[in-house]
């Protein structure tokens, strides 16, 4: 028996018209739900990329690279920041001095995390002053207790530029009238926006005022780094481990916000689950119409049994005709979907001008159009696990078109 056989048939039913109609309707839904399952699941997940890709770059542009700290206080940061250059991909330092706090305003409370800057060094570790919706950080001077605030911090406390705040700090004043808690009046001197969440829980004051405010002294918290490539810093916190000495603590960005990237991940793994159930339902229908094309074409199975054919030549005309229906719709939905990736932001805003309104309010939502990142491990995860599903769909009625008897099929037939 020739060994294309099985592949000339096997594509001879996918184009030929069948008697039965319904057989050819259950056969076009199988590929038309393959081909909508792996393109919506191409698209989602491009579309969790970019949200984590823009959270990330919007969150970097005020949160540190790296941190090194110690501690007992650091003093000598300049010659620990000079150090720190020498190692690859370092880029700039700058000093800081780190507390959390309680900001109050017009009987308004939040809770925040206080950093204590140099304007002239913050330049070089963040891009804060690009994204100041009033005011500039270079406003903060020593001695002037002024304070830079996030653009939900200030609504929360409900201030503008001008205004005082007053900040407490979780340490104490023992006087001879009693034990207070420690507090001082700053002035708001500027308000900066980057669209993530440390626009609500972060503010910037002078790091001397800090230095007064916390009983630093000289000292400060710390020092952070700004590095070429945030997205690979493994390998470069372990050599400014050897760099700097074993006295200070070296922490990344990633560490930091670890919780919250691992929830974004655990989130894309469940959406990612869920959509793959549409991908298992195409493979069902795979199932079903295969075995109502086996049902239909008992005779021919019969006289290609009687001509030859062994049971096994007869299973793989029908895996063939299941594969290539569930390929056809794996490499339709796939390209779909790196399409509809690759253009989504755009097709969303076409639409948003069409029927007058606007998805991502700005006012509302950190972004304002619709932000997709396409990886192609993603598309080629998705894509075989398509094929292997369509593979295994045909498993079973392959199996039942093997073991058709060619007398009990040309019994009735007439």
């Amino acid at each position: 028996m020739n060994a294309n056989l099985p592949l000339f048939i096997g594509l001879r039913y996918i184009r030929s018209k069948r008697r039965n109609g319904f057989v050819s309707f259950i056969s076009l839904l199988s590929f038309i739900a393959m081909t909508i399952g792996v393109m919506a699941l191409v698209v989602v997940l491009s579309v969790m990329n970019g949200f984590d890709h823009e959270i990330k770059n919007r969150i970097l542009n005020v949160v540190p690279h790296i941190t090194l700290t110690s501690d007992r206080g650091v003093e000598e940061w300049r010659q620990l920041g000079a150090r720190t250059v020498n190692v690859s991909n370092v880029e700039a330092y700058a000093p800081f001095v780190e507390a959390y706090g309680l900001l109050s305003a017009s009987g308004l409370s939040q809770g925040v995390l206080i950093q204590g800057v140099d304007p002239s060094y913050e330049e070089g570790v963040n891009t804060i002053s690009q994204h100041m919706v009033v005011g500039d950080i270079e406003y903060l001077q020593s001695g002037e207790y002024g304070i830079v605030l996030g653009n939900l911090l200030a609504r929360s406390l409900g201030v503008i530029i001008g205004d005082s705040v007053i900040l407490s700090i979780p340490s104490l004043n023992v006087t001879p009238a009693g034990i207070f808690p420690r507090y001082k009046r700053f002035k708001v001197v500027g308000v900066f926006q980057v669209g993530a969440q440390v626009d609500n829980n972060l503010a910037f004051i002078h790091y001397k005022d800090g230095q007064k405010l916390l009983r630093f002294g000289d000292k400060v918290s710390g020092i952070k780094l700004r590095v070429s490539d945030p997205y690979s810093i493994d390998s470069m916190a372990k050599a400014l481990e050897k760099q700097a000495g074993k006295k200070y603590k070296v922490r990344t960005w990633a560490e930091d916000l670890a919780s919250l990237f691992q929830a974004i991940k655990m989130e894309k793994k469940v959406v990612g689950t869920l959509l793959a159930a549409i991908i298992a339902v195409a493979a069902f229908n795979i199932i079903a119409s295969l075995v109502l094309v086996v049902a239909d074409k008992r005779r021919d199975i019969a006289v290609l049994r009687t001509l030859g054919a062994t049971a096994k030549t007869v299973s793989w005309i029908f895996m063939i005709q299941g594969s290539v229906i569930g390929c056809l719709g794996v490499v339709a939905g796939g390209t779909l979907g790196c399409l509809l990736a690759m253009f989504v932001g755009d097709i969303v805003g076409w639409l948003e001008q069409i029927i007058g309104f606007q998805v991502f309010d700005p006012n509302v939502y950190f972004i304002s159009q619709l932000p997709s990142k396409l990886l192609w491990e993603d598309v080629a995860l998705v894509c075989s696990f398509g094929l292997v599903l369509s593979l295994l769909a045909t498993l079973y009625p392959a199996s039942r078109a093997g073991q058709v008897l060619p007398a009990e099929a040309l019994r009735y037939d007439r």
